[in-house]
């Protein structure tokens, strides 16, 4: 099979940039099978993603020293990624683990082609399950007097095993600045979209409360303000007032479940961008 790849890339928009890339890989016999692209007119810049494959003899080197006069000349900024590597994740998560469990269902039936390299978590709650998967558990207790060093070894364990993304299925803590800056793009979160409108304890009891018809859920890349990243995956589900507050949580499940499982789907394909406070997915 010829080897497969994904570039992406984005610079200031201007005439040519298309032609300059699709030249180079014509070049080296390349196929392209996916592109997409995006001119945000707001910003001036461009963004484009190309799935493409390559035949014997054309290496990752190959392409870069092949793409590099291009790079150059219109300033961009470029990931090329070999789709042979499989992605490792890093898992977080505290006693509710819906989301984890939909994200190792998903793996396991090859809908999402990653290796789940370790599970961290503030409990005991979820270790009979990484054992059944054959997952190494890390419990990493955190309060106020130890959380920068209980940080410090998720971090260190981050690069230990070559994760590529940390994956916050529903873990409960808040993460620091640092953390959150040193890894910036590579962690995802999932909260209910409630935010800001009901923070703090038990939000769908609070929804239920204000007798919402609409409950939902965000995916967002972590930053130092909380619950601000830029946003991968949202989805909602309509909700009626015959239902119970637990009702709410259960259907709260399902939707933080699938919203997570899609966000880290687009990033692992490197479908998502960065593009300031917000993202540009080519679905």
């Amino acid at each position: 099979m010829p080897a497969s790849f994904v570039l992406t890339l984005s610079c200031p928009d201007r005439p040519g940039i298309v032609a300059a890339i699709t030249t180079e890989l014509a070049g080296l016999d390349a196929n392209i099978a996916e592109s997409n692209q995006f001119w945000d007119r707001e910003t001036g810049q461009f963004f484009m993603r190309l799935a493409f494959t390559a035949p014997d003899g054309v290496d990752r080197d190959t392409i870069d020293r092949a793409l590099k006069p291009a790079i150059a000349r219109f300033d961009m900024r470029t990931q090329l990624v070999d789709q042979a590597k499989k992605k490792k994740l890093l898992i977080m998560v505290s006693k509710f683990d819906h989301a984890m469990l939909h994200l190792l269902y998903q793996i396991r039936v090859g809908w999402l082609d990653a290796e789940v390299v370790a599970i961290v978590s503030n409990h005991e709650t979820s270790r009979a399950t990484a054992e059944y998967e054959g997952i190494p558990y890390y419990v990493m207790p955190v309060d106020k007097t130890n959380k920068a060093a209980q940080e410090e070894e998720v971090l260190a364990l981050f690069k230990q095993t070559g994760a590529d993304l940390v994956v916050l299925a529903r873990y409960m803590q808040i993460l620091s600045d640092k953390f959150a800056t040193r890894l910036y793009g590579q962690v995802i979160n999932i909260h209910h979209s409630f935010l800001p409108s009901f923070k703090g304890a038990k939000p769908y009891h609070q929804a239920h409360e204000r007798g919402v018809k609409l409950i939902g859920a965000t995916a967002h890349y972590v930053t130092p303000d909380l619950d601000e990243g830029p946003i991968i995956e949202q989805e909602t589900s309509r909700v009626t007032h015959a239902m119970s507050p637990d009702d709410l949580v259960a259907a709260g499940r399902d939707v933080e479940s699938r919203v997570l499982a899609r966000a880290v789907k687009l990033h692992l394909e490197n479908r998502v961008m960065l593009n300031g406070k917000k993202t540009v997915v080519f679905g």
